[in-house]
């Protein structure tokens, strides 16, 4: 076997352990209740209309922002619906589901990392760390 394939072999290799494990992480009860909860946010009309409202008053405020008109009322507009928003159940249960797998990968993330001393995760994207 050839040095070079030898190379193709582990990298295939790194690459199947990587399947394996984002197939593990997809049956975690964590990866369940974010699935569960993101549909049913989904299938709730209600929660998409107030969605929708949040987006529109938030896209608002950025076009008044870029071009220096928005004010502090703008900004508590956007916070009082991102709060109406947050505060329906479907959505809260969505968004802790969101932090509990988010709090997982991060564990995650930690235990590949830490053996090679470098964050991927939080180096991603980035050249000129200082």
């Amino acid at each position: 076997m050839s040095v070079e394939q030898a190379a193709v072999d582990e990298q295939d290799s790194v690459e199947q352990l990587g399947r394996e494990l984002g197939e593990r992480i997809a049956q975690t009860p964590e990866y369940e209740r974010f699935e569960d909860a993101r549909a049913a946010v989904q299938r709730d009309e209600a929660v998409q209309a107030k969605i929708d409202e949040f987006e529109q008053i938030r896209s608002e405020f950025m076009h008044a922002r870029q071009t220096g008109q928005a004010s502090n009322s703008d900004l508590q507009r956007v916070q009082e619906a991102q709060n109406e928003l947050h505060s329906m159940p479907v959505m809260s249960e969505f968004l802790d589901a969101q932090e509990e797998l988010t709090d997982t990968l991060e564990a995650v993330n930690e235990a590949i990392s830490d053996p090679l001393a470098v964050d991927f995760g939080g180096e991603a994207g980035g050249c000129c760390q200082d």
